[in-house]
């Protein structure tokens, strides 16, 4: 049994994010991070977590963000909106669901850069305020750019997200498969595989900013579902990786490195551990949790059938009403089960659960607005003087 990790619940950063990482690391588990579209979906990734005592990564991608934000709205800031939207949908009621979250945004290849400085922005503003950034995390994927510049780009925006302690997860060697609107179906096998090299030379530029950082080497990863062994994956090779980052750092520590997975969807059970005991603190889940949800409400509807043709009428009767049937808080409610139990597979795989004991608060105890401003005595001063000074003239 893991003695638990000692972070507070609810939507945690800074200090206390690299505390939980490094707690998963040293105790070979790994954290699933959930790509949420909806306040549905980032709820019953809350409710799973809450039901196997586990802490859990909840993540924005670039089109889930548009999709929170509303598909209709055409506005160039939507996607950076729809990811702020999320997270304090999740900061609001994550304290509720007695565990911790790290709220991530996914994948932001070079083109989505505007996306990611509209989420900076939000950050730097909740931080002037509340004293801590929106998010926890942000991952940058300029994998598909040479490494030089890759680098480059990351050590820029990690110098602006260290003085908020914002954790910065980065892809060097690319995800193969297609996921979010970047295909890498077609690319070189060769760059499904990233060298030792490649990930210490991120170490060596990202260390001197801060330790708030991850890297996700690719070792055959693929986005998308396919059958366990049916992609070959070298697991084996982040073994290396970090070896070679403890000759180089003469490091008294096994696994200097924080290491994430992406694109499991085809891994086995044993790939997955090899991973996990190599350092891998966080792994991507959608495509199944995807399937999950709609399966829920796919079994819900075939079982029903006979009572979905019609707001009235069904076996019981031509009058008889079908609301209790067509609700959306019924269907929608199935497939929240779904992926409920999808999530729990996954924290089981991950040996995650258990590993956080669930802390749901007394009925009534959390306020309902649990947002609170920092202390800021001459500012606040200030203001006053100038509500007097207003209100004389």
């Amino acid at each position: 049994m893991v003695t638990p990790c000692d972070v507070p619940v609810g939507v945690i950063t800074g200090d206390d994010v690299v505390k939980l990482l490094k707690h998963a690391k040293d105790n070979a588990y790994a954290i699933p991070a959930f790509n949420c579209t909806s306040s549905s979906s980032a709820n019953a990734v809350m409710e799973a977590a809450a039901k196997n005592n586990s802490p859990v990564m909840i993540q924005a991608s670039n089109g889930g963000a548009q999709f929170y934000a509303g598909k209709s709205i055409k506005d160039k800031n939507s996607c950076a909106a729809g990811s702020v939207a999320l997270a304090l949908h999740v900061r609001a009621m994550a304290p509720y669901y007695g565990i911790p979250v790290i709220m991530h945004s996914d994948h932001c290849a070079k083109k989505l850069l505007p996306w990611f400085d509209g989420m900076l922005e939000a950050d730097e503003t909740y931080f002037a305020q509340y004293g801590v950034p929106l998010f926890s995390s942000h991952m940058l994927d300029l994998s598909e750019e040479p490494d030089e510049e890759n680098i480059a780009i990351c050590v820029e925006y990690f110098k602006k997200m260290a003085p908020m302690k914002i954790w910065l997860e980065m892809e060097i060697g690319i995800t193969g498969g297609e996921e979010d609107g970047v295909n890498n179906e077609d690319i070189d096998p060769e760059k499904l595989y990233t060298s030792p090299e490649q990930v210490f030379s991120v170490y060596e530029a990202l260390s001197p900013i801060g330790e708030f950082f991850s890297i996700a080497a690719a070792f055959g990863n693929v986005h998308g579902v396919y059958k366990p062994g049916n992609v070959s994956l070298s697991p084996e090779k982040l073994v290396t990786h970090q070896a070679y980052a403890k000759e180089k750092l003469s490091s008294a520590e096994d696994k200097p490195i924080y290491l994430v997975m992406h694109g499991g969807s085809g891994s086995t059970d044993a790939e997955i551990n090899t991973a996990v005991g190599a350092g891998v603190v966080k792994m991507n889940v959608d495509t199944d949790t995807q399937w999950a949800y709609w399966n829920g409400c796919r079994e819900f509807v075939s079982e029903n059938w006979d009572y979905l043709q019609g707001q009235i009428g069904n076996p019981k009767g031509p009058d008889a009403p079908n609301k209790k049937f067509y609700d959306p808080r019924v269907w929608v409610r199935k497939a929240e089960e779904g992926m409920v139990e999808r999530c729990g597979v996954s924290m089981t795989k991950l040996k995650c659960k258990d590993t956080f004991p669930t802390k749901k608060p007394e009925s009534g105890s959390l306020p309902i607005y649990g947002f609170k401003p920092e202390v800021h005595p001459v500012r606040d001063i200030l203001d006053g003087v100038k509500g007097m000074i207003a209100g004389k003239k």
